[in-house]
């Protein structure tokens, strides 16, 4: 016999007994024991990665495979400041049985977002959560040079250029809608702004990107819809991105219908030869071959048209709701903005894009909104190669994920003075307060940012990732918020954060009482 087959032999004798006095325990014994395992299995793990010297210190965790999802996905701010309070800025936690290295401040920004193309991979994080809700062939769902592509393919629509048509066709809509909803009649009353500025995001967004021809076929069920896609983005879509429940069957529905209205608008324009340089469809029509040659798919088209606008979603809604209740506190705030309106315009009403770079209130009353309520709090890589953490010994393994949270930086008094207080007016000192300007630019395929990611102020993220739609919104929420001033005063009461998704909402109630302007 020989010898691997004697020591299997021998080991089956000497567990013959153990296992004899197992199956010989009562059932409610044998419960137990099944219990017990996964809990001996996870505290002996923590006790063996503790052992590690080059590992990142772990926040210990009592229930296996959850870890520290429940404090984490409900206060992720407080959870992120009791561990730095603990660990320092770079601790690991597990969150549903994945290891998430956090590294916070400015250091984690440049550590993370500037990390080599090789060694961290969005793609690989992001794809079983975003591939359910965009589509198939974008964004996370193909090869990085593809989405620095798509990119480039879709900034025809952000030029300087295209947001000086934008403005007035958003205020059009916005005055449409405060003309024509029920909750905007009279001279006074009440409305939810989680209905209202996810409705005003689309049909602003959709006019302006999209063309007027796409606007018309939209209503306020599509604002539903994306509100459905949104739902997509929660922890436990990023382990298991489908299961048999009915939010995942919401956002099934509501990527199909967005994209057969998409696909709709395509083949009729191309069946008719009716394609011009109207709008984003359009552009893309014409222009969406890969540098390879391959050309996107009609089908990846209405899939990057969804992305795109899902982009201005996360910002533009959820900023737009924050700015209105934190003003709804503060008076004395829309008079200054009323007053600083009347001095750009003067007797005017309609407002232009030159008008919105000197409207110097406006746009830092977004920037301090954005600086409190950043709409995603966690950004994420998966490790491809074993990654140091600089200027240490530690080391963040393959398969392991990296975590940066440049939200926490945003709202930490170390880098913005009594950063609880919604202060606008912090914004009128130099640029030096946040981190100063950085001027050196690299181009990652779809025209040149900035490069440097230290500053502690990035509500748009950092890197070759980095949103390309901040100054679209910029311009769609300027003429929102100079709109809403112009033609109404308003209350409110400031609701908690809900962290139930990835992206940072008010918690229901968040109302404004309003009352029409007499001006």
């Amino acid at each position: 016999m020989s010898e691997p087959t004697g020591l299997i032999d021998e080991l089956y004798r000497s567990l013959t007994p153990f296992l004899a006095e197992l199956w010989a325990l009562s059932l409610v014994q044998k419960i137990g024991i099944l219990i017990a395992l996964p809990f001996v299995y996870s505290l002996t793990w923590q006790l063996l990665y503790s052992l590690k010297s080059e590992r990142v210190p772990l926040v210990h965790y009592w229930i296996p495979w959850l870890g520290s999802a429940i404090p984490y996905g409900m206060q992720p701010y407080e959870f992120f400041a009791q561990c730095q309070k603990k660990y320092g800025d770079c601790f690991a936690f597990l969150l549903l049985g994945k290891v998430m290295t956090v590294y916070l401040g400015p250091k984690g920004h440049e550590f993370i977002l500037n990390a080599k193309l090789n060694d961290v991979s969005a793609e690989e994080a992001y794809t079983h959560l975003t591939t359910p809700v965009f589509g198939k062939g974008v964004i996370y769902d193909c090869p990085n040079w593809k989405l620095m592509e798509q990119k480039k393919f879709a900034k025809v629509a952000l030029t300087k250029d295209s947001f000086i048509k934008y403005v007035p066709l958003i205020r059009e809509e916005v005055l449409s809608y405060f003309n024509t909803e029920a909750h905007f009649a009279g001279d006074k009353g009440k409305v939810n702004v989680l209905q209202s500025q996810p409705e005003i995001t689309i049909f602003t967004a959709s006019r302006t990107l999209l063309g007027k021809e796409m606007r018309m076929m939209l209503d306020n069920g599509y604002a539903k819809l994306y509100s459905d896609l949104d739902k997509g983005f929660t922890p436990i879509n990023f382990v298991f991105p489908n299961l048999p429940l009915p939010s995942y069957k919401r956002r099934d529905n509501a990527h199909n219908v967005i994209s057969d209205t998409y696909m709709r608008l395509i083949t009729r324009r191309k069946e008719e030869n009716d394609i011009q340089d109207r709008d984003l469809i359009d552009a893309l029509m014409k222009n969406s071959t890969y540098k390879d040659g391959t050309s996107m798919t009609d089908k990846e088209i209405a899939n990057l048209l969804i992305g795109v606008l899902m982009g201005g979603q996360h910002t533009s809604a959820s900023t737009s709701a924050w700015f209105l209740l934190h003003l709804g506190e503060r008076p004395d705030l829309q008079n200054e903005l009323y007053e600083e309106i009347k001095s750009v315009l003067g007797d005017r009403k309609e407002v232009t894009y030159e008008d919105l770079q000197q409207l110097t209130l406006v746009n830092n009353t977004i920037k301090e909104t954005l600086r409190m309520h950043m709409p995603l709090h966690s950004i994420f890589r998966k490790v491809m190669n074993p990654l140091q953490v600089p200027d240490s010994k530690m080391i963040v393994p393959k398969g392991h994920y990296v975590l940066v949270s440049p939200g926490f930086a945003m709202t930490n008094d170390k880098y913005f003075p009594n950063a609880d207080t919604f202060e606008p007016h912090r914004w009128d000192v130099s640029k030096s307060a946040v981190g100063g300007a950085d001027n050196d630019t690299v181009d990652y395929g779809f025209g040149k940012i900035t490069k440097g990611v230290s500053s502690p102020y990035l509500p748009f993220g950092g890197g070759r990732h980095r949103c390309i739609g901040e100054q679209f919104a910029y311009t769609q929420l300027g003429t929102l918020l100079v709109t809403y001033i112009q033609t109404f005063k308003w209350t409110s009461k400031l609701p908690k954060v809900d962290y139930s998704s990835m992206v940072t909402l008010p918690e229901e109630p968040a109302e404004i009482e309003w009352e029409r302007r007499q001006e």
